[in-house]
């Protein structure tokens, strides 16, 4: 598919995905690179624009990520943010130095609208700092079109050589007008069309997979989640009857779930889908016993999710691909994307195996964001009921279970995780909250049930509200709905006698418990 391509430059920063998902939302497509790729690849690529992220070093030393100055003078338009601002000015001749005073949070910022970058933008107005050094000098050629009451180089330019730094994240939703901003540089500076649509999307994807596979079998691992669903549909509308479904019920599901998936993909759901479903809990729950790691417990999951499917394969006969719901965040988190650290391995990506035992693996779904996968679903028609169900995990209670995995805190989570979603759609705010489950905790502590002494384990509530999944606030929830969770999960749920509710948003913490 020939599209417009913007590439992110990836120096470590906690945002990097945050970048590209918005200079997408401008309908460009961009992709996430390390720092460490060759200038040759870069101009191969062709790229419309350039971005440089923050990362975590302070860029005069000498160990810290660089560039070679050449990247400046390709006449492709290049934006540097925070870390990427700074290296810019510095490989450039400017100075660089610890600030006297370090600016985090939400930050006042004076623009001068007469630049490019700030067209349309509030001439005063909220932006996400998060420095301990400072632009002191400018480099020759650029001018300052930006500054804070501490920061006298908030924002410096160099216009007839497309070169652009901000200082701070245009990237998170904290900054009120950032993705104006993101907007000026890719639309504007870059001239890009924004001709990236979904529609333009699923179109080509189902015509490259229809030519990718031939004649060829294919083999689909159905988890029943938002992203193997689109995918399997994607497949459908590709190759027909070429697909079968496998669904592997590892035990490790919410309540009913398995019930649930085969209904709508079974033979007497609602799409024309060759589906099997495995019955393997007790095979995982073997697997994982003792295991309390959380990186060891998802490679396990993953791996044996391979092993089923390659008997599955052999059964119906010689199977040449697999399919996966890889989206991009698994690829980036996992640390095959950028240059960030490796956060978890997603059981389909990090955690497979060295040998599989297929022709190769197709995922239809690998460049998109959660959302876009959505909106690629709603493309094809998929119920807006299956395309907006609540996440989960590949590796699924596996790691909504802190420690050992057994089938007695299977059964505890699943049923608490029932009653809280119960009682979150009992108080209509199933609809207002982006993410919610129950976590079973590796603590127990003394309780008293029945003027008895009970020795049991505390279960975690998590909530949080988040539109694209990189970062993300805890929900609020009334605080009656609150105590009723608890006091089902108490009265209900053998094993039970402390209910948690964490509050801490993304970062520090993930969505996830592990």
């Amino acid at each position: 598919m020939e599209k417009e391509l913007v590439i992110v430059l990836d120096f470590g920063g906690q945002y990097n995905q945050l970048v590209a998902r918005r200079v997408r939302e401008c309908n460009v497509y961009c992709e996430i690179y390390s720092y460490r790729t060759d200038l040759s690849k870069i101009k191969e690529m062709n790229p419309k624009g350039i971005i440089l992220t923050g990362g975590p070093n302070s860029c005069y030393e000498a160990d810290s990520p660089t560039y070679t100055k050449e990247l400046f003078e390709l006449g492709i338009p290049v934006l540097g943010l925070c870390y990427g601002a700074q290296l810019m000015m510095h490989v450039l001749g400017g100075k660089v130095q610890k600030a006297p005073v370090r600016e985090y949070g939400k930050t006042e910022v004076f623009v001068d609208r007469s630049s490019d970058l700030f067209e349309d933008v509030s001439e005063t107005t909220v932006c996400w700092m998060s420095h301990f050094d400072y632009i002191s000098q400018v480099a020759e050629g650029f001018r300052i079109t930006a500054h804070t009451a501490d920061c006298p180089v908030a924002a410096a330019e160099n216009a007839e050589k497309g070169l652009y730094a901000i200082q701070f994240h245009p990237e998170v939703l904290h900054t009120q007008e950032g993705t104006k901003m993101l907007y000026n540089f890719v639309r504007g500076v870059c001239d890009c069309a924004g001709t990236w649509r979904m529609d333009s999307f699923v179109e080509n994807a189902i015509r490259e997979i229809r030519e990718k596979v031939g004649d060829g079998k294919v083999l689909c691992a159905l988890s029943g989640g938002v992203d193997s669903s689109v995918a399997a549909v994607m497949l459908s509308k590709a190759i027909g009857n070429q697909l079968t479904c496998v669904f592997v019920d590892h035990g490790l599901l919410r309540k009913d779930e398995g019930d649930e998936v085969e209904e709508v993909f079974g033979p007497n759901g609602n799409y024309e889908l060759n589906f099997i479903r495995v019955n393997a809990q007790e095979r995982y729950y073997k697997k994982l016993a003792g295991v309390t790691e959380p990186e060891q417990k998802r490679k396990i999951i993953g791996e044996e999710f391979i092993r089923v499917f390659e008997e599955e394969a052999k059964k119906i006969g010689a199977v040449d691909f697999l399919v996966q719901g890889t989206i991009y965040p698994d690829v980036v988190e996992s640390g095959l994307g950028g240059e960030s650290a490796v956060i978890k391995s997603h059981h389909n990506v990090g955690g497979l195996p060295d040998y599989v035992d297929f022709k190769e693996i197709i995922e239809p779904l690998r460049d998109l964001f959660k959302d876009e996968v959505r909106k690629a679903g709603l493309e094809m028609g998929i119920p807006e009921k299956l395309v907006f169900r609540q996440p989960f995990p590949g590796p699924g209670l596996g790691i909504r279970i802190v420690g050992e995995v057994t089938a007695e805190k299977v059964k505890i989570v699943q049923e608490a995780d029932a009653i809280y979603r119960e009682e979150i759609a009992n108080a209509g705010l199933d609809k207002t909250i982006g993410q919610y489950f129950a976590a079973l905790t590796n603590m127990r502590s003394v309780g008293v049930m029945g003027d008895e002494r009970t020795y049991d384990y505390a279960v975690a509530l998590r909530a949080v509200n988040t539109i694209d999944f990189m970062t993300a606030e805890s929900a609020e929830i009334p605080f009656d709905v609150l105590q009723k969770v608890m006091s089902r999960i108490i009265n209900e749920v053998k094993g039970v006698n402390r209910v948690f509710y964490d509050l801490t948003s993304k970062p520090p913490g993930t969505i996830e418990f592990e």
